[in-house]
């Protein structure tokens, strides 16, 4: 198949095209900078130059495609109200240009925010509807268009996409412990995230394409539940740094925006994912990659 796919040189994005690429997949990936056309070009995949904000490419993508992986997001912590206008503008350009075709649409999203008191599930129905609520909305109006002759998928992610190299949250954890000089966790590091590999994480997303079931949602879950003063205890080992716990008061002054969510409990299963897609994860855990000093580069 031919895979058009946004974030393609992102974090996870960048290893979905390789994992396309070694099955035998093509791709065609969004690049909104001369480094990102040079990362894609130097992996043989087609560029389309243009980015979240260049609707009309993203038309263009579609249109080239038999497959379509939306990845990408501004991820602007300082103005989420912008993250949350470009990804459902994105989304819904997206679903248009695949309106009566049948062709596979895999739309990331987050865990948080599904669900309290419990691990998410795959029938858990994203609460998130219209314009103005988180992300836009945009799982929502992506599963809407399955009634539109779109084959409609969601793949939610964990908290930590983790592996050498992420520059998501871990490593800001891992920046906010060597600013302070201590490895924090808040009140007792009860609360607990799920993790997956980014390698994984990106056989998923492929598995996830091939079978393209309308309607889905995959969990990108290999760990359903690490606490997060494990997580801080093995920040800790990594940089030989004292392990203390933070005050739930002083968490943005100690971690920056990360701190909202490393309070929060951000858990999920993955059972209906394995059985339904034959995926098993086989990436390293994620307080072993901490260990093996990924985040120490």
């Amino acid at each position: 198949m031919r895979a058009f796919v946004t974030g393609a040189t992102g974090w996870i994005g960048s290893a979905v095209v390789d994992e396309l690429v070694s099955q035998g997949h093509q791709v065609i990936g969004l690049a909104r900078s001369d480094d990102a056309v040079q990362a894609l070009a130097a992996k043989g995949v087609g560029v389309l130059r243009g980015d979240l904000d260049d609707l009309a490419s993203l038309r263009r993508g579609a249109a080239q495609s038999d497959a379509v992986i939306h990845l990408a997001n501004k991820h602007d912590w300082g103005n989420p109200a912008e993250s949350d206008r470009s990804e459902r503008a994105s989304v819904q350009t997206l679903g248009d240009a695949l309106v009566g075709t049948d062709r596979p649409f895999l739309v990331a999203a987050p865990l948080s925010g599904l669900v309290e008191g419990r691990p998410a599930t795959e029938d858990d129905v994203s609460p998130a509807v219209g314009p103005y609520s988180n992300r836009g909305g945009s799982e929502n109006l992506a599963l809407d268009y399955v009634a539109k002759g779109v084959r409609t998928s969601i793949i939610r992610f964990s908290p930590s996409v983790h592996g050498r190299g992420d520059w998501g949250f871990v490593n800001f954890l891992t920046a906010a412990a060597r600013k302070a000089g201590v490895s924090g966790y808040v009140g007792d590091g009860s609360t607990t995230w799920s993790a997956v590999h980014r390698t994984d994480a990106a056989r998923l997303i492929r598995l996830a394409m091939e079978q393209a079931a309308p309607g889905a949602r995959w969990h990108a879950v290999a760990e359903e539940a690490v606490t997060t003063k494990a997580i801080a205890e093995a920040i800790g080992r990594s940089l030989d740094l004292p392990v203390v716990s933070v005050d739930p008061q002083d968490v943005g002054a100690h971690f920056g925006f990360v701190g909202s969510f490393f309070a929060r409990t951000m858990t999920a299963s993955s059972d209906v994912t394995r059985k339904l897609l034959s995926w098993e994860p086989t990436g390293p855990a994620l307080l072993a990659d901490i260990d093996a000093g990924a985040y120490t580069a």
